[in-house]
């Protein structure tokens, strides 16, 4: 409404300037000059309230719906059923990012349209009353001009759309680069990888130039047609004016107004464009939206800890009928003569795959993984990955995360069990140190003993740990499977299981048994020191 009141104000402009001079100039009565003087200004006074105001609340409103549609977007991102959706992570970055704000403009959209339509309407009104045809040029030529127009909207939408998915698989793929960096670095592929994404990011520059031709020959014509309307009705107001069939106060507001008229001409001209650009945005935000969740997790929830983790003729990647056990309250070894078998084990046991994804059966407490209650689910189980991040923070939020309430002591005890004290210790913040986005402030071996510190503090009933000591060296490696080993096997703490999947000697030698996975397959299980007599043994963990 605001909006609509300040277009009414700026088409009264010309009609109150018309008034002036056809009332107090022409006549000139002082009084009257001085009475529309005054009028105008309060004019001009209400206008910038209603044009203030107005687009102090758009702007309010604009803002929140893209801090809601970025929440929500979030939220859907890490819902914990997962999304069933073939984009990648920096194509999601993308949505919530570009594409909900976008999204969001839609409301700035709205108020234009109906502020242009409420202008048009009175221009027209008032052209109506000075003269019919001039008011007959407005009412049907601008609906012709938005008729033709709007024939370029599919060829914007579409061109616009495949900017934004182009732009959203090169900040997929700069995602990726930028994660895998050092492992390129170590292959020697950085070549190859900056030749695949100057590929990927010239296919989206192109679209972009693409894309944005379109719209700037879009904005020529449609600003051309609305300019060729608004000087044909100011032409012909003038040669009424010169045959004497409207006066000189007329002729002055129809020119203003003739002016005026080029704004909510060329928004509604232009409206299309943007709407395009918005609606391919809102199609992206729908992808997350409406994708569907691949979980469906049961309802059982266990008895009292301590729990069991059984693997049951699991095939998924490499893994080929993979079968293991390790007994509730016991520390089992898992060693796989090829890292991509420990790594398909792992993902198997962390739930970021669904049941389709692979075969066979992982059971805590004897209750199959995907029958439980997803929060019985996440309290009984925690799989720690080899590759974690921190986030922006502090020390103390990076390890207390969640509702992770602990108390001192237990918090002194998952430092001391992970050999991070010094970690904490070296900065005279102490907990308190900030940490930088995904720990780079932090070396290696820091972040990955503060990240073994937040396993061991959740205390789970079972705990998996992937590769936790590679970043560390060999004494800091044995005092870390000492303090794992008292922090969760010690005395008094049987409720807990812990499998660790690792070829570090330091560590299998703490557990109580060992696996030993080639193939796909478990193809010896014993002590870490009768394993060691096994060749395929010994080069697994001596490598």
């Amino acid at each position: 409404m605001l909006i609509c009141g300040h277009q009414l104000c700026e088409a009264m402009v010309p009609v109150m300037i018309g008034v002036v001079i056809g009332r107090a100039v022409e006549t000139g009565d002082v009084g009257q000059l001085v009475v529309w003087i005054a009028v105008l200004a309060a004019l001009f006074l209400l206008l910038t309230f209603c044009y203030q105001a107005g687009a102090r609340h758009l702007m309010r409103a604009i803002a929140t719906e893209g801090h809601q549609l970025r929440v929500e977007l979030s939220l859907r991102i890490l819902h914990p059923f997962r999304l069933r959706t073939p984009l990648r992570s920096g194509e999601l970055l993308s949505i919530a990012g570009t594409d909900a704000d976008e999204t969001s403009y839609l409301l700035d959209y709205v108020p234009r349209i109906a502020g242009s339509i409420t202008a048009i309407v009175v221009c027209a009104g008032v052209l109506l009353t000075i003269d019919v045809p001039l008011g007959l040029v407005v009412l049907i030529g601008t609906p012709v001009i938005l008729y033709l127009l709007h024939f370029g909207g599919p060829v914007i939408t579409r061109r616009v759309a495949d900017q934004q998915e182009l732009a959203g698989k090169a900040t997929a793929m700069s995602a990726d680069l930028i994660a895998g960096l050092r492992p390129l670095r170590g292959i020697g592929a950085e070549d190859a990888a900056a030749d695949r994404y100057r590929t990927v990011s010239q296919e989206a520059l192109a679209a972009t130039i693409r894309a944005t031709r379109s719209q700037g020959v879009y904005i020529g014509v449609s600003t051309a047609m609305s300019s060729l309307l608004a000087v044909g009705v100011a032409v012909t107001a003038g040669w009424f004016a010169l045959r004497g069939e409207i006066s000189i106060g007329e002729l002055i507001t129809v020119i203003g107004l003739a002016q005026f008229l080029l704004e909510p001409f060329n928004t509604m001209a232009e409206v299309p464009s943007w709407v395009a650009e918005a609606r391919a945005s809102a199609v992206r935000v729908g992808w997350v939206e409406d994708a569907p969740v691949a979980l469906t997790p049961g309802s059982t929830r266990l008895d009292s800890a301590p729990y069991s983790l059984d693997v049951v003729d699991v095939r998924h990647g490499p893994l080929d009928g993979a079968s293991l056990s390790v007994e509730a309250g016991a520390m089992v070894g898992v060693v796989a003569a090829q890292s991509a078998d420990a790594d398909a084990l792992v993902k198997v046991l962390s739930g970021q795959l669904v049941p389709g994804e692979y075969s066979g059966e992982v059971r805590v407490g004897g209750v199959k993984l995907e029958d439980l209650d997803l929060a019985e689910s996440h309290r009984a189980l925690l799989v720690e990955p080899h590759k974690t991040d921190l986030f922006t923070g502090s020390l103390r939020s990076n390890l207390l995360t969640g509702d992770d309430v602990a108390d001192g002591r237990e918090l002194d005890a998952a430092l001391r069990s992970s050999c991070a004290v010094d970690v904490v210790e070296v900065h005279g913040e102490g907990l308190d140190h900030g940490v930088t986005e995904r720990g780079a402030s932090l070396s290696g071996g820091q972040r990955q003993r503060l990240t073994l510190a937040r396993a061991l503090l959740r205390r789970a009933p079972v705990l998996v740990l992937h590769e936790p000591t590679t970043a560390v060296d060999a004494v800091t490696e044995s005092a870390v499977a000492q303090g794992i080993t008292e922090m969760r096997h010690g005395a008094g703490t049987r409720n807990f299981t812990t499998l660790i999947v690792t070829c570090s000697p330091a560590l299998l030698a703490a557990t109580d048994r060992v696996v030993l996975i080639d193939g796909g397959r478990v193809v010896a299980t014993g002590s870490h020191v009768e394993l060691m007599e096994r060749q395929d043994y010994q080069r697994a963990v001596l490598r």
